[in-house]
């Protein structure tokens, strides 16, 4: 819909609050106090008073090091390896008469491994860089005096300034919303960027700034901001704006976040107040962990322990020498005429054997250093950065639909990818598509919809039915609309109106085209209407009325209004609401509502939600169709789908006016239970419903993920579920996705028994509290007894634990046995987990079993499991970009999990611990090499080689031939280069075959 066409909506009715009207209680009384001291000079930001508070720019900056900063930083990390701490010495000590060797042979190879590595930093900085400048050079509409706009780049953004963001662009700053092209100031804002959430937000200016529609306005405008500090905290605000002397409290309601977009609204006007480190998403920002691969730390105990065999090797050495230096001048005979102990310094002094000894200690410890790879860590450095080039480059993990290739984006963990133990995954949106697709539904006790789910696709697979053909090659045959998957001849096509109860079917869709917060936008070139919603679902229901005869196509000022299939005529009718209050959704409400006016005058409350709220809030003479409706939920559910009860009663005019005074009170206060105050008014209207029926929606499986999780399965590599779902869907999801097969037995620990209902309605709530968690445990121990007395005929366990029994199961004296019992088990799926709860069962599974742990996500409630992993993969999906921009590499599909680890994580272990052992080899054997080269120098007389030579030699000759071995898992020239640098030792064949089924 065209913005012009709404900018006169009267959106304080629909959403049940009104402009401005708020007023200064609790935290608003701390302003100017601690925390809560910043002053902002709106539209002028130039003046003396705003100079001197001295806030930070907007220049935003991600890089690790700056100018100045870059090499003393740089040098810190290199020397914090204790191998280039032990060089370092070695090159120092080259410059005194005790060096073996000349200072060039020692320092350049230093300078060369320090600064390859160096180099490293600087190109991967210089990535940051560039982004940083994109940012930082985008444009924004400032106003620069005289009611004109003029654009200016982020970064010269100040305190202060009034901007004008236009739709679909993000906001450069953290702002406060003072008016927008809509007449009541509202907006709607896009936070997947933020929080992951991709459902819009809506935001509304004050009352005193919301007539400000037009450039001009801004002329004179002035206005003083006091606020909080800056903080880290994205859902509350406080504080204040004062116009002509007026004090107007400011609240979450009107911040708008750096980095959000605009959405759905032509253009907002905006007064800066905090930019750049100061604004709230960079508050946020903290570094990723640092995580190190098995590999490289056992690496680190080697350089140990050979530095140990070093330090032994030299200490002994110099305890003989000792002795021969004190006993050298014997019945003034020289032993070791050719040291000339009778014309020497305190090297070989016999007369000072203590310091000879010493002195030759620190000698020994460089002439023996070969043992000590100094190029070893620059060499890793390289096959990582060249295994990740073959990770982003792999056409077979590139998504065409969105154009996402994979992306290592950090290359620590290459091999890392060969060790994976365990995979703990997301549920929607990972293994889902996260798009939902109206397929079912019951109205009237009658079930409508011949779709077949992926679920039970899945179970035809197992009973060996045809079913799965047939209805593969009916659904391609029809047309694709998008968020409908719908067929059942008997209520599409206008159909419907010959059916038994097409009254309450009337009602049904009538409900569905009504009851949401969609909105509509219409195609100016062809005039198809899609919709813009605040979930899947939500588009879901929308299309499916309008597929099913009932299109809703406009929001007009406090209505909405829809083309209505008349039964009587058989034509399309229009139809507008008047619609009242909208008593949202929230997860504690589990459902929403509507308050409309039919065009008789008919006051409506029209309702959806979860079948747990809506059953009980039922009338008695509401209730004809229940039993039938619980019967399909029921098959609903076992078919992996989503369900929701829709219902509907009518109002008379004396109880919705005093509903609506209490409900707009309640909205209006600024109290801290204002949300608790208006659910319980709401609470009151949401009852004697009547049941109209229930829809059924599937989140479909992505392409390749049970064949995926078949290939895993194969590898040894066990899977575990982290959802928010229901149980029900959750263990029907298992199924569709091979995750449980048939002949698995099921471990299901769950708080949903009747004991445990009854124990949460006593008023003794730690007593409910510790019988619950009793109850977990016998179960826990009843899991574990059936699993020590399993075996193989009995088939694998797979164990499901709800929520709430996972609270009590993560306790410090029950997660031994819960994780004993998991890790026991085939697979495991965990249904209603928050997003602590799948951090803290990560972070189990890493610490107590030492096993290598991958977190797999798509949302922001994915990011602590992501960073809890050893590895963490973010699925670039409709989520937004927080859990990819948290994790270690990103992927489109989950089906790339597959080639990820089978075939790279596998040749990138084998190929980096294959060059690992050669490093160590190639130092050993070039040790024996100089050995030769030093016994034919003192029998000949003439030296064969110089420094340059050995540099040269120990580069070309032995480590770049190792470091193709580490990229390349078979090269000729490499094994020819190691026997040409080598020629006493034999080369072992040591190098993996390349494997046949999955090639790099």
């Amino acid at each position: 819909m065209a913005g012009n066409r709404r900018k006169k909506h009267h959106f304080s009715r629909i959403h049940a609050f009104s402009c401005g009207k708020t007023s200064f209680k609790g935290d608003h009384s701390l302003i100017g106090g601690p925390g809560f001291s910043r002053v902002v000079h709106c539209n002028d930001p130039e003046s003396f008073e705003a100079s001197v508070l001295n806030y930070s720019g907007n220049y935003v900056r991600t890089t690790k090091y700056t100018l100045a900063t870059f090499f003393p930083k740089a040098l810190f990390e290199q020397f914090r390896r204790v191998a280039n701490v032990y060089f370092l010495i070695c090159a120092i000590l080259s410059f005194t008469p005790l060096s073996p060797y000349s200072a060039v042979s020692n320092v350049l190879p230093l300078v060369v491994v320090i600064g390859a590595t160096m180099g490293k930093e600087v190109l991967e900085d210089w990535r940051r860089k560039k982004q940083d400048i994109e940012v930082n050079n985008r444009k924004v509409k400032v106003h620069c005096g005289e009611g004109a706009f003029d654009y200016t780049k982020w970064r010269d953004l100040k305190v202060g300034d009034v901007v004008k963001v236009e739709k679909d662009e993000f906001f450069p700053a953290d702002l406060i919303l003072l008016s927008s092209s809509y007449e009541e100031a509202i907006c709607y804002v896009e936070t997947t960027n933020l929080d992951g959430e991709t459902n819009l937000k809506l935001k509304q200016a004050l009352d005193a700034t919301s007539n400000m529609h037009e450039d001009s306005n801004f002329q004179n405008f002035k206005a003083i901001i006091r606020c909080e500090d800056p903080n880290a905290n994205l859902y509350t605000f406080v504080g204040s704006l004062e116009l002509e002397e007026q004090q107007y409290p400011l609240t979450p309601q009107q911040l708008l976040l750096r980095d959000s977009k605009l959405r759905n609204t032509d253009c907002i006007y905006g007064a800066v107040i905090f930019t750049g480190r100061d604004t709230k998403v960079f508050q946020n920002s903290t570094g990723p962990p640092s995580k190190r691969s098995k590999v490289e730390r056992r690496m680190d105990k080697i350089i140990y322990f050979l530095f140990g065999i070093l330090v032994l090797m030299s200490f002994i050495g110099s305890i003989f020498f000792g002795i021969a230096t004190r006993e050298d001048l014997q019945d003034g005979k020289m032993k070791r005429w050719y040291l000339r102990p009778d014309d020497t310094t305190a090297y070989y002094d016999p007369k000072r054997a203590a310091v000879a000894a010493v002195l030759h200690f620190l000698t020994a410890l460089m002439l023996y250093g070969y043992l000590i790879p100094i190029s070893l860590y620059v060499s890793i450095e390289i096959v990582k950065i060249l295994q990740s080039i073959f990770i982003n480059q792999d056409l077979h993990m590139y998504y065409e639909e969105t154009d996402k290739p994979a992306r290592a984006r950090t290359s620590n963990l290459n091999e890392e990818l060969g060790q994976v133990d365990t995979i703990l995954s997301d549920k929607t949106g990972t293994l889902t598509c996260n798009s939902m697709e109206f397929i079912k539904c019951s109205i009237a006790g009658t079930s409508y919809g011949r779709g077949v789910t992926e679920v039970e696709r899945a179970m035809a697979r197992r009973k060996g039915s045809p079913l799965e053909e047939e209805v593969t090659e009916e659904q391609e045959d029809k047309a694709s609309i998008k968020g409908f998957n719908f067929e059942d001849e008997r209520i599409m096509n206008g159909s419907w109106v010959n059916e038994p109860h097409a009254d309450v079917i009337q009602k049904f869709l009538r409900l569905l085209a009504i009851c949401h917060t969609a909105l509509p936008e219409v195609d100016e070139e062809n005039g198809k209407i899609s919709y813009e919603a605040e979930s899947p679902d939500e588009a879901a229901f929308v299309i499916a009325a309008r597929e099913l005869g009932f299109e809703f196509y406009e929001r007009t000022q406090t209505s909405i209004s829809v083309h209505e299939l008349d039964p009587v005529t058989g034509t399309k009718v229009e139809r507008s609401y008047s619609l009242l209050n909208v008593l949202e959704f929230s997860s504690s409400r589990k459902r929403m509502s509507v308050i409309v006016r039919s065009e008789e005058g008919t006051l409506l409350l029209l309702s959806k939600g979860a079948d747990s709220v809506m059953f009980e809030r039922l009338a008695e003479n509401g209730r004809e169709f229940e039993e039938q409706t619980k019967e399909h939920i029921n098959e609903y559910a076992d078919a992996g789908l989503r369900t929701l009860i829709l219902a509907y009663r009518e109002l008379d005019e004396k109880e919705y006016k005093q509903f609506n005074e209490e409900f707009t009170e309640a909205k209006n206060s600024v109290s801290a239970d204002r949300e608790e105050l208006a659910e319980e008014i709401a609470e009151k209207i949401e009852k004697n419903l009547i049941l109209l029926g229930a829809t059924a929606v599937e989140d479909k499986l992505q392409n390749g993920v049970p064949e995926c999780i078949d290939k895993l399965a194969q590898a040894g590599i066990k899977l575990w579920v982290l959802t928010g779902d229901k149980m029900e869907t959750a263990i029907n999801i298992g199924f569709a996705c091979s995750l449980l097969r048939q002949g698995m037995r099921q471990v299901i620990i769950s708080s949903e028994t009747p004991e445990s209902k009854t124990l949460e309605k006593s008023e003794d709530k730690s007593a409910a509290a510790a019988a619950l968690k009793a109850s977990v445990l016998h179960q826990l121990i009843r899991g574990k007894e059936l699993l020590d007395s399993s075996n193989e005929s009995l088939g694998p366990l797979a164990l499901i634990i709800d929520g709430k029994s996972l609270t009590y199961a993560l306790e410090d004296d029950v997660k031994d046995l819960f994780l004993e019992l998991a890790i026991g088990c085939a697979s495991v799926i965990c249904c209603r987990s928050s997003p602590k709860q799948k951090a803290l069962v990560t972070r189990l599974v890493k610490t107590k079993t030492s096993s290598t742990t991958l977190a797999i996500g798509d949302g922001a409630n994915d990011v602590g499991m992501l960073q809890e992993a050893d590895i963490g993969v973010g699925i670039s999906g409709v989520e937004g970009m927080q859990a990819v921009m948290s994790s270690d590499i990103a992927i489109a599909q989950f089906r790339f999990l597959e080639r990820l680890l089978l075939v790279h994580g596998h040749w990138c272990y084998r190929r980096i611990s294959s060059m690992i052992c050669y490093f160590f080899y190639k130092n050993i054997a070039f040790g024996f090499t100089l050995f030769f080269f030093e016994a034919y120098a003192s029998f000949s007389g003439q030296p064969v080689y110089n420094d340059w030579f050995l540099s040269l030699y120990n580069v070309f000759f032995t480590s770049l031939p190792v470091i193709a071995l580490g990229v390349f898992d078979q090269d000729v020239s490499a094994r020819f280069c190691l026997k040409f640098a080598f020629p006493f030792v034999t080369v072992p064949s040591v190098i993996p075959r390349r494997c046949t089924e999955y090639p790099v």
